[in-house]
């Protein structure tokens, strides 16, 4: 079969034309924008990603169009495709036909913790010698690649709340039919397509329904909106995790006592900094448990782990200074993470964001970035010209460690003035931030 996807270089799309390559079809793909970790994988796996969306990209026709959330309505591609008839479907429900049907499948749903949970998790199924297919929105390092098919029944998959397509507005997840889902945590996020708290909760509950009778989910017992979540109804086998009734962890993130309800089930020392790496850890356990492996293989599984791309990731370093490259883009996954470097190690902090996401560049969590960025010595902000907000005022209260720059060149001017030998530049956004990382490292080399 010949595929193209429009989108191609989203990290879900990316990893559905992993999948679909790997299973034999032939693979074309479009999108406006290309950066690594995905633009890399695409290239090494011989896919040809053109520019743009054209319609004489689709000429000759494919025999299927994967179409990905980021295209809309208006969009030439897809105003071709409608117009010609062409066959199309979703990246999610094409791989609910085409992979995920009668196999076990485990997902990992959350507002936070959920790329580098399922990329543990993977990684636990494959250290225990179950072979499990995956698809991840990264790259994990053990296995240097996003998605396979896997050989085996298991299928791992980061289970995304955000609508599936523009003639789908449901979340991704409800495509997937999990027999093991961890919902690891709910905040508000995506406010371009939901209005509150409550319509997230919702679609959650959408996929609590879908977890068959002799399924397992695996939820955060500390978590009030999950809590409400499942008052709405569960029908499934429940376990808890962060909570002293089910996985539980007593120590620090990088070395404590597991225990399952009040049985110690052994030390862990793992590589994961950050207690919200020690709360990914737990899921992870408790869903690799329900399929069977035992927990002094999930042990011995977790040092072996080496993460995943663009989660606290070393870029590299230039005159002492350790630049490291993270995903966070909302006020919870950017005071963890800068927590969790906090404790890694000594020496100053200099955090740098850049507010990409379409929730972030709205100002919806605008008067919660101060706070979040409390543990960092110093703060550099980039202004986007697309920002709906004034960062100079919502972020005030970092005070004198704030650095606000509207143009990118004179922002990586000012980080490089202040760095100094043994501090850590954090570099927080969701997209490639004008390849800042090398530009910073080189500016610093020269």
């Amino acid at each position: 079969m010949r595929i193209h996807i429009l989108g191609i270089c989203g990290t879900f799309m990316a990893g559905i034309a992993a999948i679909a390559r790997e299973a034999g079809h032939t693979v074309t793909g479009s999108d406006a924008n290309a950066w690594p970790p995905m633009s890399t994988q695409l290239e090494a796996l011989g896919i040809t990603v053109m520019q743009g969306y054209e319609p004489a990209q689709l000429t000759p026709a494919p025999d299927m169009v994967v179409v990905g959330n980021v295209v809309t309505r208006g969009n030439a591609a897809i105003e071709h495709v409608l117009n010609e008839g062409l066959p199309y479907t979703s990246g999610p429900q094409w791989l609910a036909e085409h992979v995920l049907r009668d196999r076990h499948v485990l997902a990992v749903a959350g507002t936070h913790g959920k790329t580098t949970t399922s990329a543990l998790l993977a990684w636990l199924l494959d250290h225990a010698g179950l072979e499990p297919g995956f698809l991840v929105g990264g790259v994990p390092q053990n296995f240097g690649i996003s998605a396979r098919l896997g050989a085996s029944k298991y299928f791992v998959i980061e289970a995304d709340e955000y609508d599936t397509a523009f003639f789908d507005k449901r979340s991704k997840f409800v495509h997937y039919r999990p027999r093991t889902a961890i919902l690891n945590n709910l905040e508000f996020d995506h406010a371009d397509i939901f209005p509150d708290l409550a319509a997230i909760e919702r679609q959650f509950h959408h996929l609590v329904r879908t977890v068959p009778g002799r399924g397992r989910i695996v939820v955060n017992g500390g978590d009030a909106n999950l809590a409400r979540v499942l008052e709405q109804g569960c029908w499934s086998e429940r376990v808890t995790f962060d909570d002293a009734s089910g996985w539980h962890a007593l120590g620090e993130p990088q070395d404590y006592e597991l225990k399952i309800g009040a049985e110690s089930q052994g030390r862990v020392r793992s590589p994961l900094a950050g207690r919200h790496n020690m709360s990914n850890t737990l899921a992870a356990f408790a869903a690799a448990h329900h399929v069977g492996v035992p927990v002094a293989k999930l042990i011995a599984g977790l040092a072996d782990f080496r993460s995943v791309k663009r989660r606290l990731e070393r870029i590299g370093e230039a005159r002492g200074v350790t630049v490291y490259d993270d995903f966070a883009h909302h006020p919870t996954a950017i005071a963890t993470t800068v927590d969790a470097l906090r404790r890694a190690g000594p020496g100053r902090i200099l955090a740098v964001l850049e507010p990409r996401s379409n929730t972030m560049r709205l100002g919806t969590h605008a008067d919660e970035l101060a706070d979040s960025l409390r543990d960092a010595d110093l703060c550099f902000v980039y202004a986007r010209p697309d920002l709906k907000w004034n960062a100079s005022a919502a972020l005030a209260g970092v005070g004198t460690r704030l650095r606000v720059q509207a143009d990118f060149d004179a922002l990586l001017a000012a980080i490089a003035a202040e760095a100094r030998d043994g501090d850590r530049v954090l570099v927080m956004s969701n997209g490639d931030f004008g390849g800042i990382h090398r530009r910073l490292l080189d500016t610093l080399q020269a």
